[in-house]
């Protein structure tokens, strides 16, 4: 009767090793292979228990200077801690079924574990049935570690794509960026009519951003060189000056303003929803929404200050802005609270607390 129960104890450890191993690598694949946004507990854990410690640390910061300067390391030692945490779940699960299938005790099994894992050599067991589960872990480690080479790259590649449209946008909207600052500099300077190509490059980054920012989830993280960009007050910056040109401007109306914002807005929604940020997918015009409408008559006289043309109904023009800024308001503030952006008028320095589904 003892000996089946060892039988039957046996079994169970080995499920649970399999288990582990399986549910690692599987994690693995959807954050480094699947080409889609996909959530793993793992990953979530690893990144959710490094930003604890960050948060921590930052505590006693007194200036946004010093808490950027130390957030700027959050996403490089998260993303390095996870093949790390990958790797130790391997070991685990390999020495859970190395003891199952009778290797000695359980410090044998995790000797022979690491030594396979790492491909040290220096623990192996003669048995045909051992070797060949010590050949796939060797084999599962070198493919976890190649992974991370073969990712990193690809990811940075992302990185530098993203930062030059950023980088541009501080030439035309200052540091930080301001909707009023790029219409009237694009006034000043070239004529709105530049708008159109403006529109254009930020459709296609939108587009980039929604494939990059999920697919690399590591990237939302991933702060500019400079403190004062990033690339969420980036984005409401653009968006606002597409929303604010097609509810103030006299202009021509430009269809190309309204795909930049839909491209716009349904690239942050599919970010937030792999952190799970609440927002309403078809909000009402009229729904209420973080800026007020004295903020924004205080914009137009900005504007017109500068000679910028603008639209003579100031009421229909403040209706035409709120239903366009309700597509995207909650999901622009939240993700800029998650990622600690820096100040930017109408973007971070709005006070909303997360919500999570």
């Amino acid at each position: 009767m003892p000996q089946f129960l060892d039988g039957i104890a046996r079994v169970a450890v080995f499920l649970v090793g399999a288990w582990i191993v399986y549910g690692t690598v599987l994690s693995a694949i959807k954050t480094f292979v699947l080409p889609r946004s996909v959530n793993t507990r793992i990953t979530n854990a690893v990144f959710s228990g490094i930003r604890w410690l960050f948060d921590l640390r930052q505590r006693k910061m007194t200036t946004y200077e010093q808490r950027d300067q130390h957030m700027a390391l959050y996403a490089p030692v998260a993303l390095l801690a996870l093949p790390v945490a990958w790797l130790t779940l391997v070991v685990l699960g390999y020495t859970l079924i190395y003891w199952s299938v009778g290797v000695g005790t359980i410090l044998d099994a995790f000797r022979i574990s690491g030594s396979s894992l790492f491909t040290l050599g220096f623990a192996m067991d003669a048995r045909t049935q051992l070797l060949v589960i010590e050949f796939t872990e060797a084999g599962l480690g070198m493919i976890l570690i190649a992974l991370l080479i073969a990712y990193l790259p690809t990811m940075y590649s992302a990185f530098a794509k993203r930062e030059t449209l950023v980088n541009l946008l501080d030439v035309r909207a200052g540091s930080p960026p301001s909707p009023v600052t790029l219409i009237v500099r694009l006034h000043d300077i070239s004529g709105l009519e530049r708008l159109t190509e403006l529109w254009r490059n930020w459709e296609l980054w939108f587009v980039d951003l929604e494939e990059s920012h999920t697919t690399f989830m590591p990237l939302v993280f991933f702060r500019s060189p400079n403190g004062n960009r990033s690339w969420i007050t980036s984005a409401g910056a653009i968006l606002d000056t597409a929303s604010l040109a097609n509810a103030v401007l006299d202009i021509p109306h430009e269809p190309q303003a309204d795909l930049t914002i839909r491209a716009g807005f349904l690239a942050l929604r599919q970010i937030a929803d792999y952190f799970g940020f609440a927002y309403n997918p078809d909000p009402k015009p009229t729904d209420p929404i973080s800026i007020t409408k004295e903020e924004f008559l205080a914009v137009v006289e900005e504007l017109r200050a500068a000679n910028v043309p603008l639209k003579p109904d100031l009421e229909q023009a403040w209706r035409d802005y709120a239903g366009w800024r309700v597509n995207y308001d909650s999901v622009l503030l939240d993700l800029a609270r998650l990622t600690m952006a820096p100040y930017a008028q109408w973007i971070s320095d709005r006070s909303m607390p997360r919500k999570k589904r």
